[in-house]
C-alpha cells in the first residue's frame, strides 16, 4: 500500500480533521488524525492492517499488543493478518497495564500496534510492559506517524504514512492566544 493510497483512505473517510485540538499528550494542534473514522469500515481496516502485517511478515509475530482504546480495532486486524493473538493494554491509575487475563511470556514475539503516534509516550509504556514480561519485542507499527521529531524507540518502527503536524504546549499555542475553543478527542485522561 502506497503513502498516497493511505492518504486517500484517510481523506475519503474524514479522518484528517482541522480545528483546535488538545492531544492525548496534552499538546495542542490545529490538525487531528481520527483513525477511528477510517477503522469503522472493515474493508479499510483490513487493508491497512494487511499493509502493516506485511512489513513484519518474516518476523513470526505471535502477539499483537495495542493500547486501549484507539489501537484495539487495528491491533485485532493486524493480528488476524499476521496469524497472531491480539491483546490490548489499558490505563490503570495512569499506567498502561495488562488486564482481563491478557498476558505474554518470554517465548512470545510481540508487535506493538497503534493507530497514530505523536510523541511516542504510550508506545514507550507498551515497550516497557513487553520488556518487564521478558518477551521479545519485534517492533512497533502505526498507520500514521504524526511526529515532528525523530522518534527513537530503540526498536524497529514502521508506519504507513508520515504526516508531520506541528504541536504546541498550551502556553505557546497560537490558537489559544486567538481564543479558539479547543476540543479533546483522544482517549487518555488528562490529569
Amino acid at each position: 500500500m502506497t503513502k498516497e493510497e493511505v492518504l486517500d483512505i484517510l481523506g475519503k473517510t474524514g479522518a484528517i480533521l482541522n480545528g483546535h485540538f488538545v492531544l492525548s499528550s496534552g499538546l495542542h494542534s490545529d490538525k487531528y488524525i481520527q483513525c477511528a473514522l477510517t477503522l469503522q469500515y472493515p474493508k479499510y481496516s483490513a487493508w491497512l492492517a494487511r499493509a502493516i502485517a506485511d512489513k513484519f511478515r518474516t518476523e513470526m509475530v505471535s502477539v499483537v499488543l495495542s493500547p486501549a482504546l484507539g489501537g484495539i480495532v487495528l491491533g485485532q486486524e493486524v493480528a488476524k493478518a499476521a496469524g497472531a493473538r491480539a491483546i490490548f493494554a489499558e490505563r490503570e491509575e495512569g499506567k498502561m497495564t495488562l488486564r482481563r487475563g491478557f498476558s505474554f511470556n518470554r517465548n512470545d514475539r510481540v508487535l506493538i500496534v497503534e493507530d497514530v503516534v505523536t510523541t511516542g509516550s504510550t508506545i514507550e509504556e507498551l515497550i516497557n510492559l513487553v520488556k518487564e514480561n521478558e518477551s521479545r519485542l519485534i517492533g512497533v507499527a502505526a498507520i500514521v506517524d504524526r511526529s515532528t521529531e525523530k522518534l527513537n524507540f530503540r526498536d524497529r518502527f514502521e508506519y504507513l504514512v508520515k504526516i508531520p503536524i506541528k504541536n504546541y504546549s498550551e502556553d505557546k499555542c497560537p490558537l489559544c492566544k486567538e481564543g479558539v475553543p479547543a476540543v479533546k478527542l483522544g482517549s487518555r485522561d488528562l490529569k
